[in-house]
Parts: C-alpha cells; sequence; structure tokens
C-alpha cells in the first residue's frame, strides 16, 4: 500500500529547497513542491510520500530530466543529501514518527 499524506505534501509550501543543486537551484521556497524521488514506474506512478524532497521547481526540473543531463551517481547524492533533510524535518514536524526517537 502507498503511502499518501496530504499533510506531508502540503508540508513543502514555503520550505528552502532541500537540493539545492548549483547553477539550477533558484533559492526559491515559494516554488518547493514535495518531489518524490524513488524509482518511478511511469508517469503517475509516483513512490510513497515519505520516499520525497523539497524541491524547489529549478531543482526538481533537474533531477526528473526536463532541463538536462546530470549522472547517475551525482544525481543520487544530492537526492540522498536532501532525503536525509526533509526526512528530518518531517520527523521534527512530527508528519513522521519514529519508535524510540530520543
Amino acid at each position: 500500500m502507498k503511502v499518501r499524506s496530504d499533510a506531508i505534501r502540503k508540508s513543502a509550501r514555503g520550505q528552502d529547497c532541500a537540493l539545492r543543486i548549483p547553477g539550477h537551484c533558484n533559492f526559491d521556497p515559494e516554488t518547493t513542491v514535495l518531489a518524490h524521488v524513488g524509482k518511478n514506474i511511469g508517469m503517475s506512478m509516483k513512490c510513497d510520500d515519505s520516499f520525497a524532497v523539497y524541491a524547489c521547481s529549478a531543482c526538481h526540473d533537474q533531477i526528473d530530466s526536463r532541463t538536462g543531463v546530470m549522472d547517475a551517481g551525482t544525481r543520487s547524492q544530492y537526492i540522498l543529501d536532501a532525503l536525509e533533510e526533509t526526512q528530518n524535518h518531517l520527523i521534527q514536524a512530527g508528519l513522521i514518527s519514529v519508535k524510540g526517537k530520543k
């Protein structure tokens, strides 16, 4: 069952971009969305909302290969760093819970 959460999706509104890809990031929180970064099986077949990052429109276009080609290793590193930052924010906001969290 896919994890879908309006609260997680809405939490991206007004947040800083977690990807911050040099030469691409517009640093505009007004364009930030929850960008799904897992393996998509096709258009509109997104991964869980728990596997997504806060991304400005420009960085989202970059990781989705709409505005250029980024090598897989570099893309993966940006995504992993942003995923850690985004999930930490979601945990601190109480939108994702971790048993035994201290």
